[in-house]
Parts: structure tokens; C-alpha cells; sequence
């Protein structure tokens, strides 16, 4: 029993190099250490007109493929000996994590009344729904407030929420991982990658896409607005939450939220945000 997580576990280690390197290594060249943190808004920061990487709606489509080609060409850094150690730490906790859903999602199968009250506040389509509008509020409040800055952060979240979608989606079609409730009752919650049971093709359990959406909005959100010391802690928290409700709902995995959290919040930061 053992033996074959650990194989399902070996099978998606390669993706989960992908997904974990992001973490440090979407920086590119820079590395973590050139990041500046969270800026203060002022008339004409980074994203202004004299910035070398201003965002507008009309370049928004560009800068999202520009991400994507980064995003993919990454193992290439690999390859140079670049970013190995983070890669290794995130993979590692990956492949522990999938040893472990056999174990823990049993648990949440027999307390799932448990989790009612906690599931309704978070269901799957509000969540959905909720966080498509983040870009749009923050886009909406800029234009009434004349607020530029916000503005870019409404563009920014928004090409991070894009970003993070095109990558679950091309993940999910590749794992084809059983979602937890398509598991018959009884049966050992195992051998479920490649196997997506009732789920469409863009809808198999690795990763949790809730899990992406919601760290990729929340670190342009923290990041852009950290100056405010309750936003992060309010941005991450909800993304938390959003991303736990999807194990207690029997939709995911804990090892599917995990590397959803690593995706969006890499791609957020070291990619979207690095410009």
C-alpha cells in the first residue's frame, strides 16, 4: 500500500519540480534577493508611465503570454544549476504530502458533517465568483477614485489570476488526478492520478485551482498594499481559507493545495510582480 503512493507520488515528481521551483526561481535572472517590497503608492511608482514595464489594459494580453513563455522555459534554469535547493525543499513536501492524503482524507470522508456550516460560507462557485471580481473591484474603485495605483493592482491581479489559470488547467489535463468524492466509499484513497474518475478533462484534483486563484490575488493584493499591515494578514488569510475549504468540501487533496498555494503565489510574485 505504501509502495504504490509512493509511486503515485514518483509519477507527478517531475511537475511538481515545475511547480516548486517558482517559488524563488520565476525571479529569473534577479533572484529573490532584488525584490523590493511592498511599495508605498505615490503618483508615478514602478508601473507609471516613466516605468520600463508600464501595465495597461491594451498590453495586458502581451505580458500574459511573455509570462507564460517564462513560466515554461523554466526548467531550462534547472539545466544551468540554477534554483535547485528550493526546488528539492517544495518537491519534497509534495511528494510527502501525497504519501500522506491517504491517511488524511479518510478523516475528513467521516467527519464531513462537521465541516458544514464552514463549507456553505465557502462553497466552491461564491469563492469562484468572489475572486473573478477582485480584479474588477479594484479596477472599478480606481476609475470612480482617479486612483491609478489602483488601477495597475485591478490589471496586475487580474494577469496573475490569468496566469495561474493557464497553469492548472494545462496541470489538471496532464495528472488526470480522481477528485477525493469520486473515491467510492470504502475504497483506499489510492492510484488516483491518471485516473480522473467523473471529473472532466480540466477538472481532475491536481492542482486545486481555488488554491491558485486565491494566492495569486492575494500576494498582488499583499504585496502592493503592505503598507497596510491588516491586508496581508486579511489577503492570506481568506486565501487560507479559501484554499482549505477544499479538502473539508472532499474536492482536493492536501497535496493538491499546497502546490496550488506555491503556483499562485510564486507566479504572482516572480513573475507578475518582479516588472
Amino acid at each position: 500500500m505504501l509502495k504504490n503512493r509512493w509511486r503515485a507520488a514518483a509519477r507527478v515528481i517531475a511537475l511538481a519540480f515545475v511547480s516548486t521551483c517558482w517559488v524563488k526561481a520565476c525571479a529569473g535572472q534577479t533572484g529573490t534577493a532584488d525584490l523590493p517590497e511592498a511599495p508605498t503608492p505615490k503618483a508615478d511608482d514602478d508601473y507609471g508611465a516613466k516605468g520600463a514595464h508600464t501595465i495597461s489594459i491594451k498590453n495586458l494580453p502581451r505580458r500574459i503570454l511573455l509570462d507564460q513563455k517564462e513560466i515554461w522555459l523554466f526548467p531550462v534554469q534547472l539545466t544551468r544549476g540554477r534554483y535547485w535547493p528550493p526546488t528539492l525543499v517544495v518537491a519534497g513536501g509534495t511528494a510527502g504530502l501525497m504519501v500522506a492524503d491517504a491517511h488524511a482524507m479518510p478523516y475528513f470522508r467521516r467527519h464531513a458533517g462537521s465541516w458544514d456550516d464552514f463549507n456553505d460560507a465557502l462553497d466552491g462557485p461564491i469563492t469562484s465568483a468572489g475572486m473573478g471580481l477582485v480584479p474588477l473591484t479594484l479596477l472599478a474603485v480606481g476609475k470612480v477614485r482617479h486612483d491609478d495605483y489602483a488601477i495597475r493592482t485591478g490589471l496586475l491581479s487580474g494577469e496573475a489570476f490569468a496566469d495561474g489559470t493557464v497553469v492548472d488547467f494545462a496541470l489538471k489535463a496532464v495528472t488526470q488526478r480522481k477528485r477525493p468524492r469520486d473515491v467510492p466509499a470504502g475504497a483506499a484513497f489510492e492510484d488516483t492520478f491518471f485516473n480522473r474518475g467523473k471529473s472532466s478533462v480540466f477538472g481532475s484534483s491536481f492542482p486545486s485551482g481555488h488554491a491558485v486563484s486565491a494566492f495569486s490575488l492575494a500576494t498582488v493584493v499583499a504585496r502592493r498594499y503592505g503598507h497596510h499591515r491588516w491586508v496581508p494578514w486579511a489577503a492570506y488569510g481568506a486565501a487560507t481559507a479559501i484554499s482549505l475549504s477544499r479538502v473539508t468540501t472532499q474536492s482536493h487533496f492536501p497535496s493538491d493545495i499546497f502546490v496550488g498555494g506555491v503556483l499562485g503565489y510564486s507566479i504572482a510574485r516572480f513573475e507578475v510582480l518582479r516588472h
